[in-house]
């Protein structure tokens, strides 16, 4: 059983195990997958792992993905701290090979209709079929083929890792129950909001082109020319909701970003209004809003579970990583004399 001494407080446990912008960063790292697969060596070599190359290249696009996802650019950062932050996400690429080879186990089924939903999840990051097409041609990616075997190759990994931390993430109604009762106060049902959103994303697209996009869209939203669910269904990034005309459900400051949480609920309801993250830009409209109010053990226990989960998960995930680093070290090389030029 967890011992209540050892968990975070449940805001902390909530918000570490919820965050509506989930599938969107789903498809961000398919995409970042797609652009930085590479079948060939491609420039000076940082590392190799079971003879797989990981090159300054990959490394480069995944340290400025981690500094983008912090607000923040490598020139901000001390020589130190940046190099911190090249190994972390060197580690990220070694753990990606790691899992890549263990995941092959002929036990681990992918269904077509699996690779399906995740292709169609990636399509939809492409202005055209046109440009995904010439994005898989320029990274190697000879046909839709050898693309749905590579989406084919990520679903498997997530299903070893499910495979192997599922079992140790099961938390029981005794564990569950305990936990609410030490925390009842904190568990009161804090204010809440409705809302919903059209959201662009600014990772591979400039600040200036994803407001102005917003811009045009505010201004056919106050004009009648089109409603917002329309408008989330033709524009949004976020692809977890956007068939749900932008609805993002009732929400917690504490199951938000500090960011988008901070700017979205001094709103007044039913005024559509461009929201600035760290993200990218968002069109939103509270639609409702409700005090906060004290909650049962029944109404908490999907949250208690989720986030006690989440801690049991993040735990056995860990585990996982350091149990393979151990097992396969001599699998792995890191060119040292690479990683400092």
């Amino acid at each position: 059983m967890i011992k209540p001494g050892k968990i975070p407080t449940f805001i902390a446990l909530i918000s570490a195990a919820l965050f509506f912008l989930s599938e969107a960063y789903t498809n961000f790292a398919i995409v970042r997958w797609l652009k930085s697969f590479r079948t060939h060596q491609s420039g000076s070599d940082v590392a190799r792992v079971f003879n797989q190359n990981i090159t300054r290249e990959q490394l480069e696009r995944a340290v400025h993905e981690h500094l983008w996802l912090e607000g923040k650019k490598p020139e901000d950062l001390s020589p130190e701290n940046l190099k911190a932050v090249r190994y972390a996400a060197l580690d990220e690429l070694i753990d990606h090979e790691l899992l890549r080879v263990k995941a092959n186990m002929p036990e681990l089924k992918v269904t077509d209709e699996e690779v399906n939903e995740r292709l169609r999840r990636l399509s939809g990051r492409f202005v055209s079929k046109g440009e995904m097409e010439q994005a898989m041609k320029s990274q190697g990616i000879a046909s839709e083929r050898n693309l749905r075997d590579r989406l084919a190759a990520r679903i498997r990994q997530e299903k070893y890792v499910e495979l192997k931390i599922g079992p140790l993430a099961q938390v029981t109604d005794e564990e569950a129950r305990a936990w609410f009762g030490e925390n009842q106060k904190q568990l009161a049902m804090p204010e809440r909001i409705m809302a919903r959103h059209v959201f662009i994303a600014t990772l591979e697209r400039p600040q200036e082109e994803a407001k102005a996009l917003l811009d045009a869209a505010l201004a056919d939203l106050s004009a009648g020319k089109k409603d917002f669910a329309t408008l989330a269904r033709e524009v949004s990034d976020d692809y977890a909701n956007k068939e749900r005309g932008g609805d993002l459900g009732w929400m917690t400051r504490e199951r938000l970003p500090a960011d988008f949480a901070a700017a979205v609920f001094p709103l007044q309801a039913n005024q559509p209004t461009l929201v600035r993250t760290r993200i990218g830009w968002h069109l939103v409209e509270v639609t409702g809003r409700k005090p906060s109010e004290p909650r049962t053990f029944e109404d908490a226990k999907p949250d208690v579970v989720a986030a006690l989960e989440a801690v049991k998960r993040r735990q056995a995930a860990t585990e996982l990583r350091d149990a393979l680093r151990r097992f396969e070290s001599e699998k792995i090389e890191v060119f040292h004399d690479m990683m400092d030029r």
